[in-house]
C-alpha cells in the first residue's frame, strides 16, 4: 500500500477515474494549474478539453456542468471554496438536484462537485465557512466529507461513478495528512459510516476535520480512564443511521462534533435523529460541539475562539462521563 497525503489521494482518484472513462472531465477555476494540488498534472496528461479552466463565475460554470451531465458527460466541477456555492445555489439546488426526478429518470445527473471548506488561519469569513448543512434539506443531492486520505480517494471515486449529484467537501487543514491507501480500485461506498476508534463510555460523532480532533481527544481522555467511540458518518446524505444508533445504544451517551454552526447545523440534524430513534438508549441528552454562530473572523485569536476544537470535545465528554 502506498502512503499518500489527502491532496495526493484526491489527485490519484481523479487520475484513475479520468483514465477509466473518457467522458469524465474536470472543470473549475485554476484547475489547469491545480492551485491546491488536487488537479496538478492532469492537464498535461489529459489535455485542455478534459481539464477545463473556467471564468470566475460560479453561476456560469456550475450551470455548464449541469448541462454537461444532462448531455451524457460525467463532469467533476471544482468550486474552489465552499462559500462560493452561494453564487450558484439555483444551479445546484433547483437544477442539478431536481432534474433527474422531474424527468422521470430520463435525464441522469452524474455530476460531482468538489469544494474546500473550513477555517485554516485568517482566510476570513468568505473563505472559511463550513456550509454543508445548507444542503441537508435539498432533496436530490448527496453530501460527502472525507476525513482521511483513504476516505478522500474512496468517497470521491464513488461520487464520480454515481449517477446523481454529489457534493464532496474537503477540509483545507487535512491537505497534508498522510496514511496508507489500499491498493487496487479503492472505493468507499456512499452511506456507510466508519468506526474510527471503538470505545465504551461515550460516542463521539465527528464530521470531516473534526474526526482528527476527536481522535486526538480520545488519546487524552483514555489516560483519564474514559474510552470514547469515534464515529465518522463520512456522508450526511445518505446517512448510515444504523451505525450511529448502534453506537449510542452501546455507550448511552453522545457528543456530536461539527465545525459548522450550531443553529440549523448538521449537529442539530444528527441530535434530532438520535433523540427520535434512540431516545431509550440515552442516559443523558446529546451534547453538540460546534463553532459559534458568527461569521468566521480574520483575527487569529478570534478565529480560534469561534471554531470548535479538541478542547471543547474533551470538555463535553468529561461532562457526560461525570468527570
Amino acid at each position: 500500500m502506498a502512503q499518500l497525503s489527502y491532496v495526493q489521494a484526491i489527485n490519484q482518484a481523479l487520475d484513475e477515474e479520468m483514465a477509466r472513462d473518457p467522458l469524465t472531465f474536470v472543470m473549475g477555476i485554476d484547475v489547469a494549474l491545480g492551485a491546491f494540488g488536487a488537479t496538478r498534472g492532469l492537464r498535461q496528461k489529459y489535455g485542455a478539453s478534459r481539464v477545463r479552466n473556467t471564468p470566475i463565475s460560479e453561476a456560469g460554470f456550475v450551470g455548464a456542468a449541469v448541462g454537461a451531465a444532462m448531455a451524457g458527460a460525467r463532469p467533476i466541477c471544482e468550486v474552489q471554496f465552499a462559500s462560493f456555492f452561494y453564487c450558484a445555489m439555483d444551479q445546484v439546488c433547483n437544477q442539478a438536484a431536481k432534474l433527474r426526478y422531474m424527468s422521470g429518470g430520463q435525464a441522469r445527473m452524474p455530476l460531482t462537485f468538489r469544494a474546500t471548506y473550513g477555517a485554516v488561519g485568517s482566510a476570513a469569513a468568505q473563505h472559511s465557512e463550513t456550509i454543508y448543512a445548507q444542503f441537508l434539506s435539498v432533496a436530490g443531492l448527496k453530501l460527502a466529507m472525507p476525513s482521511s486520505p483513504a476516505d478522500a480517494k474512496g468517497l470521491l471515486k464513488s461520487a464520480i461513478r454515481d449517477d446523481n449529484p454529489v457534493l464532496v467537501f474537503e477540509h483545507l487543514s487535512l491537505g497534508g495528512l498522510r496514511e496508507e491507501i489500499p491498493a487496487g480500485d479503492h472505493l468507499v461506498p456512499l452511506g456507510k459510516a466508519a468506526i474510527k476508534r471503538p470505545g465504551e463510555h461515550v460516542t463521539v460523532i465527528a464530521i470531516g476535520a473534526m474526526v482528527q480532533k476527536a481522535l486526538k481527544a480520545a488519546e487524552n481522555l483514555a489516560a483519564e480512564g474514559i474510552n470514547i467511540e469515534v464515529i465518522d458518518p463520512r456522508t450526511l446524505i445518505p446517512l448510515d443511521e444504523d451505525t450511529i444508533l448502534s453506537s449510542v445504544a452501546k455507550t448511552n451517551r453522545v457528543v456530536i462534533a461539527d465545525e459548522g454552526h450550531m443553529r440549523g447545523g448538521a449537529a442539530a440534524d444528527l441530535s434530532a435523529l438520535i433523540v427520535e430513534k434512540g431516545f431509550d438508549s440515552l442516559d443523558a441528552p446529546p451534547k453538540r460541539v460546534t463553532s459559534l454562530d458568527v461569521p468566521i473572523p480574520f483575527s487569529p485569536p478570534l478565529e480560534r475562539a469561534a471554531i470548535a476544537g479538541q478542547a471543547q470535545i474533551e470538555s463535553a465528554v468529561r461532562e457526560l462521563a461525570g468527570h
